[in-house]
């Protein structure tokens, strides 16, 4: 007896109604995120003003009417490509820090990795048009929570795999980067300072969690509470008052 055959669903074809939706929220996609790459090198070349809907319609090979369909307003593709091209710079440097054998190494890492670019400074330029824009603060809201969030998990699964000791919890440690970042970066591009200048600028300015060190398993972080442990077993963040 021949075996029974087994039916697929036909793949859509075009003209198929199912397929060129899907066909249309690719292309969509692709044409959104073209528009982002090259409004955000526009932008940090130019600035907000600088930078015209044509000029970024024409390095993206695309209608100034796409634009207004996708961000609706300059100034939201100027936030949106700001928040991205944070979160990039995130992602790339926990990669960058990924090996670090201690807390100054991974610190370290990041810290060259986040000055190594404009992006941060892109992003307070953003923060700055929200103040006068307060339908875009969404965006950098749910940004800014995504970039604590991520920042926090990395940490904590470094701290938790290398048994390094921390003065901070995950979180605070990741919120404080940040802000650090933030005021370095603004405060060194508006004077004019390399790199190499901003990374020496932001390692002094965070201090003890640029210099802290790894400590045996005895010290093992604890990233979930163990509420049994004894206080002399917990890092200086996990200890009663």
């Amino acid at each position: 007896m021949a075996p029974k055959s087994v039916q697929t669903a036909p793949k859509g074809k075009p003209g198929d109604p199912k397929h060129d939706a899907r066909a249309t929220r690719s292309a969509g996609r692709q044409m959104r995120s073209r528009l982002l790459d090259k409004a955000s090198g526009l932008f940090k070349e130019r600035g907000l003003s600088g930078a015209s809907i044509s000029d970024i319609a024409r390095a993206a090979e695309a209608f100034p009417s796409q634009i207004t369909y996708y961000f609706r307003t300059k100034e939201a593709l100027f936030v949106e490509a700001a928040c991205r091209d944070l979160l990039y710079v995130a992602r790339a440097a926990e990669q960058a820090a990924a090996n670090a054998r201690t807390p100054q190494e991974y610190t370290c890492a990041l810290v060259e990795a986040v000055t190594a670019t404009d992006s941060v400074a892109f992003f307070a330029e953003a923060l700055t048009l929200t103040r006068r824009r307060q339908d875009l603060a969404p965006l950098v809201e749910r940004t800014i929570e995504r970039l604590h969030g991520e920042g926090m998990r990395a940490y904590a699964g470094q701290i938790e795999r290398h048994g390094w000791q921390s003065l901070r919890d995950p979180d605070t440690s990741s919120r404080r980067f940040w802000a650090v970042a933030l005021g370095v970066m603004v405060e060194g591009y508006a004077m004019g300072r390399s790199a190499k200048e901003l990374c020496r600028d932001m390692l002094r300015v965070l201090g003890d969690q640029a210099t802290a060190k790894a400590t045996g398993d005895k010290a093992r972080l604890r990233v979930v509470g163990d509420r049994d442990a004894p206080d002399s077993d917990q890092p200086d963040w996990k200890r009663s008052p």
